[in-house]
C-alpha cells in the first residue's frame, strides 16, 4: 500500500537543519523549488491503494535515485551517506534521528516500480515547466546533438569486469599504503569466472578487516562498486556480455563504442527540453522531428534548430520549412541524397563522424568509391558514391536476407549525390543570421561533458534501454534543476 508523506515528521531535533544547512545549499533549494508529489501520480498504478503493508514513500526512494546521480555514487554509498549527511536527510524529508533504508530497496524500486514508467519525458517536462515558471527560459531556439554512453559491461565478459573493478580497488588502496600489496591474495589467471569471484571476495575481506584503510572514502567507494557488481548483479552474470539492447556505434572510421545514444534538445539557456534514448548505432538526424515535438510538448515554441551536419538531411530540411523553423545545420552532400527505390527492407544510415555508411546490423563500410556519368561531367550532378562492406561479416549476418546474395564476393551500397537540390538551404547558411546562431552549438557539447564527467553518464549504470532511460531521466532532471537554480541566482 502506497504511503504518502506530505510534510516533515515532528522531532525535537528538527532545528538542526536550520542551524547547519545553508540557505543556498543545492539540496535545500531543490526541495523548496520542486513539488515532488507528481511522482505519486506517475506510480499510482504500480502500488496497491487499499491493501498490504505500507510501502516506503516512493518520493523518498525517487529522491535517493536523484542523490545517486547528482553525486555519482553507488546504492550502498548513497544510503550510507544519508545516515550522517544532514543535507541528505533534509532532502529525503527525514528526521535527523530517523533510520535509513536498506540499499537493496533501491534495486527493487527500479526494477519493480519504475520499469514501465515514462519517467524520462515526465521529469524533463517537469523541469522545463519549473524553468518557464521562474522565467529563466527566454529563447525559442533549441540546440540538438547526441552523446554516447558505453554499455555497463562494454562487450566484456563477467570475468573481465571483475578484473577491472578489483584493479580499481587495489589502486585506491596502494595510493594510501603500498605495503598492503603483500597482504592481498594471489591473483588468479586461469580464465574461470568462479575463481575470479572467489578472488574478489577474498580481496574485499582483507580490506574490510583493515579498518584504517577501509575508512578512506576513496577506498570505500571502490569497494562498494565491486561489491555491487558481485552481489547485486550476481543473477545476471551470465548475461553481462549479452546486453541485447546495446549496439556498436561509431565516432570515427577508426573508433567505435558499444552501448547507447541519448539524443537531446537544449535551449540556449542550457536547459534540456527533450531526450530520446536509442541503441548506439542509430543515426542522429532521424531523431530530430521527435526532439522538436517533445520540446514543444514541454512548452517551448521552437523557431530555430541548431545542429551539426548530421541534421541537414532532406527530410529534416522539409520538416523545418513546413513548420516555419530555421534549421541552422550545414549541408552535407552525402546525408542529403535521395533514397533510391530499393526492393529490400534493409536500411543503411550515414555516420557523419566516420563519413561512412552503417548497415542495420551495425557493420560499417570500410571504403568508398566515386563515379560520375559522362553526361553530368559539366554540371557536377549525378555523382554515384559506392560504400563497400566486409563480405565475411555479411555471410554470417542475421539480417542478410534481401541484403546479401549468397555467393557474392562483394557487398556495396550506392547513393546518388544531387548537389543542386538544396539551393535555399545553401543560401541560408551563408547568411549572417545562420553564422551567428551556429556559434551557439558549443553549449550542447559542454552539456554533454557535464553529464559524463560530473554525473557518470559516460557508462550505463544498468543494462537494457529501460535502465538507460531511467538513468537518463534522473541525470537530466538533476542537471536541469542545477542549471535552473544557477539562472535564478543570476536574475
Amino acid at each position: 500500500m502506497i504511503k504518502k508523506q506530505t510534510s516533515l515528521a515532528l522531532s525535537p531535533y528538527m532545528g538542526i537543519y536550520d542551524l547547519i544547512i545553508p540557505k543556498d545549499n543545492l539540496l535545500r533549494q531543490m526541495n523548496q523549488l520542486v513539488d515532488f508529489s507528481f511522482i505519486y501520480d506517475e506510480l499510482i498504478n504500480v502500488y496497491c491503494q487499499n491493501n498490504g503493508r505500507r510501502a516506503i514513500d516512493p518520493v523518498r526512494l525517487f529522491k535517493y535515485l536523484l542523490l545517486k546521480n547528482i553525486f555519482d555514487i553507488s546504492d550502498v554509498d548513497v544510503v550510507e551517506r544519508s545516515k550522517y549527511d544532514m543535507s541528505f536527510k533534509y532532502f529525503l524529508d527525514m528526521t535527523p534521528e530517523e533510520e535509513v533504508i536498506d540499499p537493496s530497496t533501491l534495486t527493487k524500486f527500479r526494477k519493480l516500480r519504475l520499469k514501465d514508467s515514462n519517467l524520462l519525458d515526465l521529469l524533463i517536462n517537469k523541469s522545463v515547466e519549473i524553468a518557464l515558471e521562474q522565467g529563466v527560459i527566454k529563447s525559442n531556439c533549441i540546440i540538438v546533438d547526441s552523446t554516447h554512453s558505453k554499455a555497463r559491461y562494454n562487450q566484456k565478459t563477467p570475468r573481465e569486469n571483475l578484473i577491472e573493478y578489483s584493479k580499481r580497488l587495489r589502486k585506491a588502496v596502494y595510493a594510501i599504503d603500498e605495503k598492503m600489496k603483500d597482504q592481498f591474495p594471489p591473483k588468479v589467471n586461469n580464465g574461470l569466472l568462479e575463481d575470479e569471484l572467489e578472488y574478489c571476495q577474498k580481496l574485499m575481506n582483507v580490506i574490510e578487516n583493515r579498518e584504517t584503510i577501509f575508512r578512506y572514502p576513496a577506498v570505500k567507494e571502490k569497494l562498494n562498486m565491486l561489491k555491487e557488481l558481485v552481489e547485486d548483479d550476481l543473477e545476471e552474470l551470465d548475461l553481462l556480455s549479452k546486453d541485447s539492447d546495446a549496439k556498436v556505434g561509431h565516432k570515427t572510421a577508426d573508433t567505435s563504442f558499444f552501448g547507447y545514444k541519448t539524443h537531446m534538445a537544449m535551449t540556449e539557456e542550457r536547459i534540456i527540453t527533450a531526450a530520446v534514448v536509442t541503441s548506439g548505432e542509430k543515426n542522429d538526424g532521424k531523431q530530430l522531428q521527435e526532439l522538436v515535438e517533445k520540446s514543444e510538448q514541454s512548452g517551448i515554441e521552437v523557431s530555430d534548430i541548431i545542429g551539426d551536419a548530421a541534421y541537414s538531411e532532406r527530410e529534416n530540411i522539409g520538416y523545418a520549412q513546413e513548420n516555419n523553423i530555421n534549421l541552422i545545420s550545414k549541408l552535407s552532400k552525402t546525408v542529403t541524397h535521395q533514397q533510391s527505390n530499393r526492393t529490400n527492407s534493409n536500411t543503411f544510415e550515414f555516420n557523419k563522424d566516420a563519413q561512412m555508411y552503417v548497415c542495420q546490423a551495425g557493420h560499417m563500410s570500410f571504403k568508398k568509391t566515386s563515379t560520375r556519368p559522362k553526361k553530368h561531367a559539366a554540371d557536377g550532378t549525378g555523382t554515384v558514391e559506392s560504400y563497400f562492406f566486409d563480405v565475411e561479416k555479411c555471410k554470417n549476418c542475421p539480417s542478410k536476407e534481401g541484403c546479401y546474395k549468397e555467393g557474392a564476393k562483394t557487398k556495396s551500397y550506392s547513393v546518388t549525390i544531387k548537389h543542386h537540390m538544396h539551393e535555399a538551404q545553401a543560401a541560408f547558411q551563408e547568411s549572417e543570421y545562420f553564422k551567428e546562431k551556429a556559434k551557439e552549438r558549443y553549449k550542447i557539447e559542454a552539456k554533454n561533458s557535464e553529464l559524463k564527467h560530473r554525473h557518470g553518464y559516460d557508462i550505463a549504470s544498468g543494462s537494457g534501454l529501460v535502465g538507460m532511460r531511467l538513468q537518463g531521466a534522473t541525470t537530466i532532471f538533476a542537471v536541469n534543476m542545477k542549471r535552473i537554480m544557477t539562472l535564478m541566482k543570476e536574475k
